[in-house]
């Protein structure tokens, strides 16, 4: 094994009823654990999603509303789930972008914190990109020289991309071995949060990147518009934008009290 692990890397892959992770749901989840050691466990559930996927999803996943209906709702499983991850490290093939976000919502609606802020987060996806701009399919051929059979399926995404990465690491001499180097590598350190919704300016002040406030700083927002927040709070945004907007209005409080 390439990859160097001071702890846990739960690999993951999301088969869902859309791309929208704050209203679509999960319904089909792989966790692929690698261990320091180098061993690995699995983690395969399919939920249902309590709403009609159309023949589009359908068409891209290959799970069927019929093969779903018999299965458990999200949040009966979301404690098993949160058991498996425990305190490991996350990593995904966009997952940044998609599969943790969603996981998190999923999550949040039953009621569990995936605390992201406590983990480090790969995007195997933008390593290939920065490297050699193409798709899944094509990393897989190319790191790997195999041929993905059975694309779109939650288990052969995972189980490609762990095997990705790691060729990945074996490859680029440049590519740091540990998580918290290939984080750094991966991660857009300007955003505060992975939807990209509150963002970093030149001089690393929060600042929104949506809406009539784009550019402004978050806090100064509130200043002048305290309604704000209460709108962003009331809005489709993801829980962990509005965890970060709901810490930065506590500093700002903080700070307008001790002058």
């Amino acid at each position: 094994m390439n990859l160097q692990l001071n702890k846990n890397l739960v690999v993951l892959d999301i088969e869902s009823t859309g791309v929208n992770f704050i209203k679509d749901k999960i319904v089909e989840l792989f966790l692929l654990k690698i261990k320091p050691n180098g061993d690995k466990e699995e983690f395969l559930q399919r939920f249902n999603p309590q709403v009609i996927m159309t023949p589009d999803v359908i068409a891209v996943h290959g799970i069927t509303n019929e093969m779903v209906a018999n299965e458990p709702i999200f949040e009966e499983k979301a404690k098993a789930i949160m058991n498996f991850i425990g305190d490991a490290d996350l990593a995904g093939f966009n997952s940044d972008k998609f599969d943790i976000p969603m996981l998190m919502e999923e999550l949040g609606r039953a009621g569990i914190d995936l605390e992201i802020e406590k983990r480090k987060t790969i995007d195997v996806q933008r390593i290939f990109h920065k490297m050699e701009p193409r798709n899944l399919s094509a990393a897989y051929k190319f790191y790997c020289n195999k041929d993905l059979e059975g694309a779109h399926s939650a288990s052969a995404d995972t189980i490609a991309t762990w095997e990705i990465l790691d060729a990945q690491i074996g490859r680029y001499s440049e590519l740091s071995k540990t998580v918290a180097g290939l984080h750094a590598f991966t991660s857009n350190g300007e955003t505060l949060d992975l939807s990209g919704r509150i963002v970093y300016n030149n001089s690393k002040v929060p600042v929104f990147n949506f809406g009539k406030y784009k550019g402004f700083a978050v806090k100064e927002v509130f200043q002048k518009e305290p309604t704000y927040f209460d709108w962003i709070m009331n809005s489709d945004f993801s829980m962990q934008t509005k965890k970060v907007i709901t810490r930065l209005r506590l500093e700002m409080m903080s700070d307008t009290t001790a002058k």
